[in-house]
């Protein structure tokens, strides 16, 4: 089962993360997408790879880092995060709602789509 974070959540889940590795915050939406509308890396590694590309790009994961998959509304990032744990990633979360719900939650001046 993969856990939710709702992106409200995100900074304790990365304080809580580092216990374990520097977390990644690991983008898989579009690159039209991320022109559209994108989140700033603060305090954590952001990592932009289309859902369609993560499989070919596997190795550039690492199975140990903590990662917390993010899309438009949570639903792409639901189904890498199931693929990166059934390839033996130890510590993956999903957040819930994508960054829709970021726009929301945590920075209006995102632009939803």
């Amino acid at each position: 089962m993969i856990a939710q974070v709702r992106p409200r959540e995100l900074s304790a889940w990365l304080n809580e993360a580092r216990l374990i590795g520097e977390p990644i915050v690991l983008d898989v939406r579009e690159p039209s997408e991320l022109r559209t509308a994108s989140v700033t890396a603060t305090d954590f590694t952001l990592l932009t790879i289309p859902m369609g590309s993560i499989p070919a790009r596997l190795s550039e994961l690492d199975p140990t880092r903590p990662t917390a998959c993010l899309c438009h509304h949570g639903g792409r990032s639901m189904q890498v995060a199931s693929f990166l744990q059934g390839r033996g990633f130890t510590h993956v979360v999903n957040i819930a709602g994508g960054i829709h719900a970021w726009s929301d939650e945590l920075d209006p001046g995102i632009a939803r789509y």
